[in-house]
């Protein structure tokens, strides 16, 4: 199993305007969004794209499996920043965390922080704290950052 992770960031007329750009910016605009939670299953490939994700195997409409953090703002002068963590052991289990706010700092410190708490609430340590972060000023329109981890995409007639 490939699990993608990628980064994107837009603009918009409202903060909803704003998140949809951050979407098409990583390349999942046109799926349907099923947030999953920490878990990364044995022996899965992370693959980090410092934007898009590849052309994904799935149609407009079809449900697409992610962990992702997005934060939006609409405050001239305001910053948005969104993270995924990950942690993997020598086996291949792993997890993941996901965080937003205003600002970088903020993010991967609970990022650092959450994966830390996960791997002490397992009783197992499973190594280097990876990440990636994203972040967008406003300047005079509603922005979004977003990083998303892609699991899989699956049509609706399954």
């Amino acid at each position: 199993m490939k699990i993608h992770i990628a980064r994107g960031k837009g603009t918009g007329t409202t903060e909803l305007g704003a998140f949809d750009a951050a979407l098409n910016d990583s390349g999942i605009a046109n799926f349907n969004l099923i947030r999953l939670s920490s878990v990364i299953p044995p022996d899965a490939e992370i693959i980090e794209h410092e934007d898009k994700v590849p052309t994904i195997k799935g149609e407009w409409g079809d449900r697409l499996y992610v962990v992702q953090a997005h934060y939006e703002t609409s405050v001239h002068g305001g910053e948005a920043w969104a993270g995924v963590g990950w942690v993997v052991d020598e086996n291949g289990k792993g997890l993941f965390v996901e965080h937003e706010g205003e600002s970088e700092d903020f993010v991967r410190t609970s990022i650092k922080d959450t994966l830390n708490d996960l791997m002490k609430t397992r009783g197992h340590d499973f190594g280097e704290i990876y990440m990636m972060v994203e972040g967008i000023t406003c300047v005079d329109r509603p922005v979004s950052a977003m990083v998303t981890a892609v699991y899989d995409a699956e049509p609706w007639n399954v």
